[in-house]
């Protein structure tokens, strides 16, 4: 099926500029896409409305894309802290509930996780218990820092621990200064030290983004029906 989670090992990777863009690139091949944000935070007021930032976003994109939420949250906290500020407790089953909703009624179903995999969302409960919760395989975003190589491993190894599917890992953000030998480097790492591919490298682009090219990244920079473990027949005529 065409449904994937991404995440990341740390805020700030990227994570739903890739949910956006294979969103948008599957939406563009002819099939219905929704992205599901479970659990969002830094929420912002807007017209007396809290408004998701993240899916606002994707909206941006693609007009088109069905995007939903279960949990809504102000506070940038961890979404455990976030949930207890505000006195709005995380329903495990709720979020299931309602991702098999979304997914029955859209042909691809992206999951945007708001926070790293171990990140507590209850008692006793992870981001990678809801992950396995939901038996969804998994894309890893990340940034070509001096920090990917020991967080991506950190959390190829948790993820593995619970027997989460990783299909790979995409490499985004490349800046045109962004040194080859470094980014050399963290694919050849990471494919040696797990059996995890990289399955992708997406540059960086300029701002404002443009739909078009965001598409054209991700068509180009990314194996999509590897992180899909599918053939999609469709980008054959693309």
């Amino acid at each position: 099926m065409l449904n994937l989670y991404i995440t990341s090992p740390q805020k700030k990777e990227g994570k739903t500029f890739i949910s956006a863009g294979i969103a948008a690139t599957m939406q563009s091949l002819g099939y219905s896409t929704a992205v599901y944000k479970p659990i969002q935070t830094s929420g912002i007021e807007y017209n007396g409305f809290t408004q998701s930032t993240d899916l606002t976003f994707v909206r941006t994109i693609d007009p088109y894309i069905n995007t939903h939420f279960s949990y809504l949250y102000k506070s940038n906290e961890e979404p455990l802290i976030a949930a207890e500020s505000e006195n709005d407790g995380i329903d495990i089953e709720l979020i299931y509930r309602e991702y098999q909703k979304i997914k029955r009624s859209s042909d691809c179903t992206i999951i945007d996780g708001d926070s790293g995999i171990l990140s507590p969302i209850a008692t006793n409960f992870q981001s990678c218990d809801l992950i396995k919760r939901l038996s969804i395989p998994v894309l890893m975003v990340l940034k070509p820092d001096e920090n990917a190589i020991n967080n991506s491993l950190l959390n190829i190894y948790a993820l593995r621990e619970k027997g989460i599917d990783l299909r790979g890992v995409v490499i985004n953000s490349i800046s045109n200064d962004c040194p080859k030998n470094l980014l050399n480097s963290i694919t050849r790492i990471i494919e040696e030290y797990s059996d995890v591919k990289v399955l992708g490298l997406v540059p960086a682009l300029e701002h404002p983004l443009q739909p078009e090219d965001m598409i054209t990244a991700i068509l180009n920079g990314i194996d999509i029906e590897s992180a899909f473990g599918v053939k999609i027949e469709k980008l054959e005529f693309c």
